[in-house]
């Protein structure tokens, strides 16, 4: 069955991290349910601001107070396992990691971006683990020689995030399909990096993108990791905080509905093609004004749309107003379900997955 693997002295009794869905998919919601199965659930700080807007408005203070009320009603929910996925290039980087560290979270994912900085706001009385997302052993490496020369500090885990990841792609979009950047190829070089500070750090590497089965699991395990980040595969359930018409994109769509789109942070990204995209085609959508500059990266006068406003139209259920990002299988969903009943279908899968490795070593 699984194994446990700790994140510091955190010990994680289901190797599943559920990934971090912005803007308004992953919240207390679907962490706290993740959480209580014995994973790591992940609120996505992104656009908070949108969802807990209170007047006079003013987006980033009302950011602040989102992330405060979404750890809040996730601690009522679960004792588990709560860390918060935090956006490198988020104009407010600095003040959902502050206040994620503030509020003792568990844990900080932070990706979109080199997290360079991020040990600079721990304190000595802070618990919070610190866990950059990465797409490339090179970063990896970057990260960790940063943090320990001018921090002494190193990544409590690593997240490893492969092509066929959903949102935002750490890729150029001609190695999306490129055998060289696989997530089997990503998985042992990004573990070459870590293990070479084994003497002074056990750390982690958990692999992600397009993990959609029980043997998928057991595949990148026995490549070396410790554990998986699943995204997509927790869209369509119940607890998911997205509204029914977003989960019902996963559900009703098939592969050639999925496309990379060329996204305002900068990155390409997969997601589901619909009306909006095509508007988006059609240079319909271009902003007229920027009221909350949610992206460092972001100049709203060369913006084929705004990517806060289209996020959060989708998430609740606007869908001829904004799209759904997916991971390469969102497809792959049929119906409905329980955050339970998709771990419960991941275990039999892995179990069998683990039998027919067992049987073929033997032979």
């Amino acid at each position: 069955m699984f194994k446990s693997f700790f994140i510091g002295e955190k010990e994680i009794m289901l190797p599943i991290i559920q990934g971090g869905m912005g803007v308004g998919i992953s919240l207390s919601g679907l962490a706290s349910a993740v959480a209580n199965e014995g994973g790591i659930g992940v609120i996505s700080s992104a656009g908070l601001g949108l969802l807990y807007r209170r007047k006079p408005g003013d987006y980033l203070k009302d950011c602040i107070w989102g992330l405060k009320e979404e750890l809040r009603k996730s601690r009522e929910k679960s004792k588990g396992t709560i860390g918060v996925n935090i956006m490198v290039a988020l104009s407010n980087f600095a003040d959902m990691v502050r206040t994620t560290i503030a509020e003792k979270a568990d844990i900080i994912f932070a990706g979109a971006g080199l997290p360079l900085d991020l040990p600079s706001y721990l304190s000595t009385s802070s618990d919070t683990k610190l866990v950059p997302i990465v797409s490339s052993a090179r970063a990896a490496k970057v990260i960790c020689e940063k943090w320990h020369t001018n921090y002494d500090y190193l990544p409590d885990a690593i997240v490893v995030e492969g092509p066929k990841a959903g949102g935002h792609l750490g890729f150029k979009r001609e190695n999306l399909e490129d055998a060289n950047y696989s997530l089997e190829k990503l998985v042992p070089e990004v573990l070459a990096i870590a293990t070479s500070y084994k003497d002074k750090k056990t750390i982690p590497v958990i692999a992600a993108g397009g993990i959609s089965t029980g043997e998928d699991i057991l595949r990148f395990i026995q490549l070396g990791a410790s554990g998986v980040q699943i995204g997509s595969l927790f869209v369509p359930t119940d607890e998911c905080d997205a509204s029914d018409a977003f989960k019902q994109i996963y559900v009703n769509s098939s592969q050639s509905d999925l496309m990379i789109i060329q996204s305002p942070v900068g990155m390409p990204g997969r997601a589901f093609q619909g009306d909006f995209l095509d508007s988006v085609s059609a240079g319909n959508e271009i902003p007229k004004s920027c009221p909350y500059h949610c992206i460092k990266t972001c100049d709203y006068s060369k913006s084929p749309y705004c990517i806060i406003k289209a996020l959060y139209n989708a998430s609740k259920g606007r869908m001829n107003r904004g799209y759904a990002f997916a991971g390469a299988n969102a497809y792959l969903t049929e119906k409905i379900s329980s955050v339970r009943e998709v771990i419960s279908k991941l275990k039999k899968e892995f179990i069998a997955a683990e039998f027919l490795s067992g049987k073929e070593i033997a032979h």
